[in-house]
């Protein structure tokens, strides 16, 4: 009997759980469809700025917002790490920190000896594992997936704009996870500043004729407006795609957690009834026993 109490308490346990899950796995479907819907609006919007700032490449070094392309040797160096403020999303989080090691390993070593790597991180599991590790953590910003609005993440973008034109930072990256689809997610690192020219649109650019746009009221201007236009917008759609990515991995490992809890109560239920015909088989070979006992 204690055997099958312990077995009908497991299987209590494992609905309660699989219950869990299945609601996990729906609200992260919920917030999914939203967060890639607004990814999926954004991102032709930021291609297109992307593609002007490159035509108008040619004319950033003749203005004043060359201090956003300025190279220098990288002796300080800032990562902007994008994690999840909740666990529960299968790998998602270790990667990145996986990536952001990778990172400093393969490149800022010589720095990170020096300690001239600091670390900004969005989300509380980044937070965590750099604090615990006494990493140099410069700032943290866990609030940004409650309030994730262009509004409330462009100040941010714009200190680190500012960050590098003072040469607090000779180099600024962003390692976070890019959207796919619900069930892949891509481990990205984008150099944020000093803008570095696309080799891959560049070399397509110079083989197709260049866009001759009429510029209004001039070409510096319209590109002192669009340089810090559109890294305020790579910032955003950097924690815009992190925030969907994190709802896939999350709907993706409930649902995992959910299918595996239907096989764990199935081979309970298969346990549990076999306990129970064995302890009936049992009672009954007892009383046929006892009752021939009676008759001898």
């Amino acid at each position: 009997m204690g055997g099958l109490k312990e077995v009908r308490i497991r299987i209590a346990s494992v609905k309660s759980t699989q219950q869990i899950t299945s609601a996990m796995k729906m609200v992260a479907a919920s917030k999914l469809r939203r967060a890639q819907n607004s990814i999926i609006k954004l991102r032709p919007y930021a291609a297109k700025l992307r593609e002007m700032l490159q035509n108008l490449s040619e004319s950033i070094e003749n203005s004043g917002e060359s201090k956003y392309s300025e190279q220098r040797e990288p002796e300080k160096i800032l990562l902007v790490v994008i994690a999840s403020n909740r666990g529960l999303c299968g790998a998602f989080n270790s990667n990145i920190m996986k990536a952001t090691l990778a990172l400093i390993a393969e490149k800022y070593q010589a720095q990170f000896s020096k300690g001239n790597v600091s670390i900004i991180t969005i989300g509380k599991r980044a937070t965590e594992y750099f604090t615990k590790r006494n990493y140099n953590v410069a700032a943290h910003h866990d609030d940004f997936f409650d309030k994730l609005t262009f509004a409330y993440i462009a100040p941010f973008a714009e200190s680190l704009m500012q960050a590098f034109v003072k040469k607090e930072y000779d180099r600024i990256e962003i390692v976070y996870n890019q959207f796919k689809n619900a069930a892949v997610q891509k481990l990205v690192t984008e150099q944020f500043l000093p803008i570095v020219q696309d080799a891959v649109a560049d070399k397509a650019m110079k083989s197709q004729a260049a866009a001759d746009y009429i510029f209004e009221p001039d070409k510096e201007t319209v590109v002192r407006e669009l340089i810090p236009k559109t890294l305020r917008i790579q910032v955003f759609k950097a924690v815009l795609d992190s925030y969907a990515a994190e709802m896939g991995a999350r709907m993706t490992a409930m649902q995992q957690a959910t299918d595996n809890a239907k096989d764990l109560l199935r081979n309970l239920n298969i346990s549990y009834n076999k306990a129970r015909q064995n302890q009936i088989t049992s009672e009954l070979i007892e009383i046929v026993s006892g009752a021939e006992a009676l008759k001898g």
